[in-house]
């Protein structure tokens, strides 16, 4: 990709009224751009970074038997007012179709849909377990949109619901997805500052799973156990002040972002719309559920908290939208394009080819913060090559191999 050619620019100054460094550095950088509170457009820098977390995600999910699907966004008032949320879910979008036209709620969430989806076929014991999961925009009218892509009111999300005979077989699918989030977090790189940890199970059951990362700016508190480095949710402190997994009170008081929780729902919305299967016996009895949420938007705005310095963002190399930023300064222009050339028959290279200074171009390197930079100039040239330095490093080294 030419970067004269690329739609959308760095800015000079941090965006007025944000406080996270995330929506300053997304926005600064040319990843994203602001519409209104909580509403983003992923600009092309953006979008490269949103499309390989969902990769990610993708891959991580179908290895665990995910199938993929896509559910409509729109879903009519009838399937929420059987489960009693059309009316007590508070950051529930409702619209109308014309004068006097039909009733829907904007998604955000998607069990009042794949329920009843799963109930219209005939299942029985042979079909179970299965598992189903969608990447799609979801809705929600929060009323503090103020954390850039941390707290969105139109944002991208991971949702995966399985489908069981029993609650063993729950639990060890359960335990499959977490193992399984565990890796996108490694591949995120988020892993070394994201723990599992115990929150309320609601009127589903008496644990979920949230999985938060650990940043100063966190909007959430956790508490993490000092003997067994398990966390726990600020609800569960305040319910029994010990942890859940060793018994001990000795905790460690950290602010997080939470970027995927896993929840056993058990019979909940089967009961509601009847999702049954027939046993061997063909007897009908409840099928059990689970769901697995994670928010793609969000995680990519923990990975910046995360992953950045004065001067930019240090993206993981799985994440970056280039693996490759090649910058052309005066007296190897000729050189750099032989260089782009050859870099892209097996990388993905951003080429700035910009006529502007060599400081314009460094500092926008910095802060779009691909990992691996390549300098050609007449320099660079004289000493026998091109500069190679990652994001991370302070310096690089000259090298004629572009094997890398």
């Amino acid at each position: 990709m030419l970067y004269s050619q690329l739609f959308g620019k760095t800015l000079r100054e941090d965006p007025k009224d944000e406080a996270f460094d995330s929506a300053k550095l997304l926005m600064r950088g040319g990843f994203v751009d602001k519409l209104s509170a909580g509403v983003f457009t992923f600009l092309p820098l953006g979008l490269r970074v949103l499309k390989n977390i969902e990769n990610i995600i993708r891959e991580e999910m179908e290895a665990v038997g995910g199938q993929e699907i896509l559910m409509p966004v729109l879903h009519p008032k009838e399937n929420w007012e059987k489960t009693g949320r059309w009316q007590t879910l508070d950051i529930l979008f409702r619209l109308k179709t014309g004068e006097g036209g039909s009733e829907f709620a904007l998604g955000p969430t998607h069990e009042e849909v794949v329920t009843p989806l799963a109930g219209k076929y005939q299942i029985s014991y042979k079909d179970l377990p299965f598992s189903v999961f969608q990447i799609q925009t979801k809705f929600r009218d929060e009323p503090r949109p103020k954390s850039g892509l941390l707290r969105g009111r139109e944002f991208m999300m991971k949702d995966l619901y399985s489908f069981h005979t029993d609650e063993k077989d729950l639990d060890k699918y359960y335990e499959k997805v977490a193992v399984a989030y565990e890796k996108i977090l490694k591949r995120l790189g988020l892993a070394d500052v994201t723990y599992k940890t115990y929150a309320s199970g609601g009127s589903f059951s008496k644990y979920s799973h949230e999985f938060q990362t650990v940043v100063p700016s966190g909007e959430d508190t956790i508490y993490l156990c000092e003997k067994c480095k398990i966390a726990v949710s600020k609800e569960i402190i305040a319910e029994q002040n010990t942890c859940p997994n060793c018994g001990s009170k000795d905790f460690k008081e950290k602010k997080a972002i939470e970027v995927g929780n896993i929840f056993k729902l058990m019979t909940k919305f089967s009961d509601v719309f009847n999702l049954t299967y027939a046993d061997k016996d063909n007897v009908q009895k409840k099928v059990l559920m689970g769901c697995y949420g994670f928010g793609l938007s969000r995680a990519m705005a923990a990975v910046v908290e995360v992953c950045h310095d004065e001067k930019g963002i240090i993206w993981p190399e799985e994440v970056a939208p280039f693996d490759i930023h090649l910058i052309s300064l005066p007296g190897g222009e000729e050189e750099a394009e032989k260089v782009y050339l050859e870099l892209r028959k097996k990388r993905e290279v951003l080429w700035d080819d910009r006529d502007v200074t060599p400081g314009q171009k460094f500092a926008d390197a910095d802060l779009i913060g691909c990992p691996m930079r390549v300098i050609v100039s007449a320099k660079s040239l004289a000493g026998g090559g091109f500069e190679v330095k990652r994001r991370s490093d302070a310096a690089g080294t000259i090298s004629k191999n572009i094997d890398f």
